[in-house]
């Protein structure tokens, strides 16, 4: 049929059309007999590649490409995927505990032979924090590590844009390290995109564990506060020692890390636009409402159901009904 069509050349399905060339597949396929095997495997040997790439990712064409898999199967698929990554995310963060453990273990052991006293600041207000950040940078010479488990508000990021990338053009070495959740907001996204156009290096981890800067591998600047970036007390080590072990902290989180490589901020802007119904159908869908059931609470048609969920998709930049219902309870849109 003609949503099953090839599509133009480098170009993958779209959802909607993919969607509906797998359900057109499922329909054939079960009025040519009860799963006949033979009428399934001559169906998929006709479908698009495009298509076969969009079904194997979501799950609901077999690894061996011979049968479809019910949605249902597909889905206990990816959440045992989703799983298994959070076991890992789990195993990491662990691995990085203990690095900080033998790192401060080191930092805090006793030295007979000399002992060095560092000079502190300690901040209540992370506005005098900038302030005098700004001061401290203006002394850089070399290197600017840092650490961002989350960003301050866009206007904040504006002007701190500005003075790293004079740092950049002064020639100073910036790594910038920061995590999955910090790339979900518009705003970060884009500074870094920008950081990394003027020559800084970024890289994602799934989290980090501090909220850090290390100038020039002397002056070391840790959020101490409660808040996720340290608000409510941020201290300022100048230590060349002291310095050096939260180096080797950094660096640890920075192997493991992958590159920036994503240069577009997540699509829609979610929440802000979301219809009466198309709220109604994320709550139904939280409650594991299959689309018969919504299509009947709402009173409308399946095609009518399946334009509506596409439209939340779209709206919150997510690619499945699973992922929509994950960033929807995620930003409070349901209960």
């Amino acid at each position: 049929m003609h949503a099953a069509q090839n599509p133009p050349p480098g170009r993958q399905p779209t959802d909607s059309r993919a969607k509906e060339a797998y359900l057109a597949m499922v329909e054939r396929i079960a009025m040519s007999g009860a799963r006949d095997a033979e009428a399934e495997r001559e169906e998929l040997g006709r479908m698009p590649a495009e298509l076969a790439r969009w079904l194997t990712d979501r799950r609901l064409l077999a690894p061996g490409g011979d049968r479809l898999s019910p949605p249902d199967r597909a889905l206990r698929h990816l959440v045992s995927e989703h799983r298994r990554r959070l076991r890992e995310t789990a195993e990491e963060l662990a691995r990085d505990a203990r690095a900080m453990e033998d790192v401060l273990s080191l930092a805090a052991a006793p030295r007979f032979d000399a002992r060095e006293a560092v000079e502190t600041e300690y901040f209540t207000d992370r506005e005098h924090t900038r302030k005098r950040l700004e001061e401290l940078d203006a002394l850089g010479r070399e290197e600017l590590l840092a650490m961002r488990n989350s960003f301050p508000d866009a206007q904040v990021l504006e002007a701190s844009l500005v003075r790293d990338r004079e740092m950049v053009a002064n020639g100073i070495r910036m790594r910038m390290l920061t995590s999955q959740q910090a790339l979900r907001s518009h705003a970060p996204a884009r500074y870094l995109n920008a950081l990394t156009d003027a020559g800084a290096e970024v890289r994602v981890a799934t989290t980090v564990p501090l909220h850090m800067n290390i100038l020039d591998r002397a002056i070391v600047v840790i959020g101490a506060g409660p808040g996720p970036q340290g608000e409510g007390g941020d201290v300022i080590l100048h230590s060349t020692p002291v310095a050096q072990c939260f180096v080797r902290v950094f660096t640890h989180a920075w192997d493991l890390a992958r590159p920036h490589t994503e240069r577009h901020p997540q699509r829609g802007r979610p929440g802000l636009e979301l219809s009466a119904q198309e709220r109604e159908v994320l709550a139904l869908l939280a409650t594991g409402a299959k689309d018969e059931t919504i299509a009947r609470r709402l009173a409308c048609s399946d095609r009518t159901l399946r334009r509506v969920m596409n439209q939340i998709m779209e709206k919150l930049g997510t690619s499945s009904r699973f992922e929509a219902g994950v960033t929807a309870v995620r930003l409070g849109l349901v209960g």
